[in-house]
């Protein structure tokens, strides 16, 4: 079975849309951020890179390595190693 964890978003008041808008975009850079009104999250803003990853139905998904499904495992230790060999050369 597999859980997806929500991450937790930084969030803004709707206020801050034109009080602090610089802040706002700064965050919103590094990740999606919640605009809240009445203390509730109503919409997410958002960097165009990362609309365009959702929006292509990119996923992303956590495991802990030991509970990691073979195949991934695999492919990640296949993928360290030769990001090492490349690092070495």
């Amino acid at each position: 079975m597999e859980t997806q964890i929500m991450q937790e978003l930084p969030e803004f008041k709707a206020a801050d849309l034109t009080r602090h808008t610089s802040d706002l975009f700064d965050a919103a850079i590094r990740s999606p951020v919640a605009i809240t009104k009445h203390r509730k999250p109503k919409f997410v803003l958002m960097s165009m890179d990362q609309y365009q990853l959702l929006a292509r139905g990119a996923t992303q998904q956590a495991h802990m390595v030991d509970e990691m499904p073979e195949d991934l495992k695999s492919l990640m230790i296949e993928g360290l190693e030769r990001d090492l060999k490349q690092t070495d050369e």
